[in-house]
């Protein structure tokens, strides 16, 4: 699992759903290496995503797309933190 991972994982674990750009503004990635990680996560389902509800025209912007962990993302990364705590310590998000 790469940074960039651990770093997208853990901004929706701590916020819960997140648009794509509060995402990158968090992790402070780049939106070239965000949304291909955002798509492989959700292909591997780890992620859910949506479209926010609305037309553009009415919102006065483009719709945000939100994403949150899936049950098996969630597993996979209590998997990944019950292997890194014993060999670094506790853990955290922020």
């Amino acid at each position: 699992m790469t940074s960039n991972v651990l770093k997208v994982l853990g901004a929706l674990v701590s916020e819960g759903e997140l648009s794509g750009s509060e995402i990158a503004k968090s992790t402070n990635l780049a939106s070239g290496t965000l949304y291909p990680l955002l798509l492989r996560l959700e292909d591997a389902g780890w992620l859910d995503s949506r479209w926010e509800a609305g037309e553009p025209s009415d919102l006065g912007r483009p719709r945000r797309r939100y994403y949150r962990v899936t049950g098996k993302g969630q597993k996979a990364i209590s998997d990944v933190v019950r292997n890194l705590v014993p060999a670094m310590g506790k853990l955290t998000w922020a």
